[in-house]
């Protein structure tokens, strides 16, 4: 989903809110991918503990009232669809709440794609691998045939804490050669990329 922009100007939106120092659009896509406490606490280490809780809020309120605008990218809906039909499972690892996940599946029409998700208000948050062994374990399938695609390098490392493989995204939340520290199988620069290199190599 392309949400980078909107998370970004949420958490911008929220520290205006409370009279906080406004993040830079690097600081604040750097915690994408990780729990919304985690996030925080990453974004703004010397705030009051006190404060967290109403950036979480203030970033809900404006995160909620844009979620609506939020769409796939080209060529995703074809691409999962055909993965399922060829018999992967497809899972999804997310720093977003359930209740979030599930607004964000409905609102795209995948509410019944995939076969497991996790949330970080459910386990521990990336780079931690408690997701993707959650998933594997409820799926009943092998780490070493596990795949984790991600845009941001909380992805990538937990896949890596995890002992499976990865692909990076590049035009998602963290640059280029941020992901490729974490030696991804493949850099996708697009979704047809992408979906070309799992019909040659999944």
């Amino acid at each position: 989903m392309d949400s980078t922009a909107a998370i970004v100007k949420s958490m911008q939106a929220a520290a205006k809110d409370l009279g906080l120092p406004v993040p830079d659009n690097k600081s604040a896509s750097y915690v994408i991918g990780l729990g919304l406490q985690d996030a925080m606490q990453t974004l703004m280490p010397d705030l009051d503990p006190a404060a967290y809780p109403r950036m979480v809020e203030r970033y809900k309120h404006h995160y909620l009232s844009q979620d609506h605008e939020l769409t796939l990218f080209d060529g995703v809906p074809e691409m999962l669809d055909q993965l399922s039909s060829d018999g992967y499972f497809l899972a999804v690892a997310t720093g977003k709440s359930r209740v979030g996940l599930n607004r964000a599946l409905h609102a795209v029409g995948m509410m019944s794609l995939f076969d497991a998700t996790r949330c970080a208000d459910e386990t521990f948050s990336k780079p931690h691998p408690a997701m993707l062994q959650e998933l594997t374990r409820e799926l009943g399938q092998d780490m070493k045939r596990t795949l984790m695609i991600g845009d941001t390098t909380h992805d990538l490392l937990m896949a890596s804490n995890a002992g499976a493989a990865s692909i990076g995204v590049y035009f998602g939340a963290h640059p280029e050669h941020e992901l490729n520290q974490h030696t991804p199988l493949f850099g996708a620069n697009s979704i047809p990329e992408l979906h070309d290199w799992l019909n040659t190599h999944a």
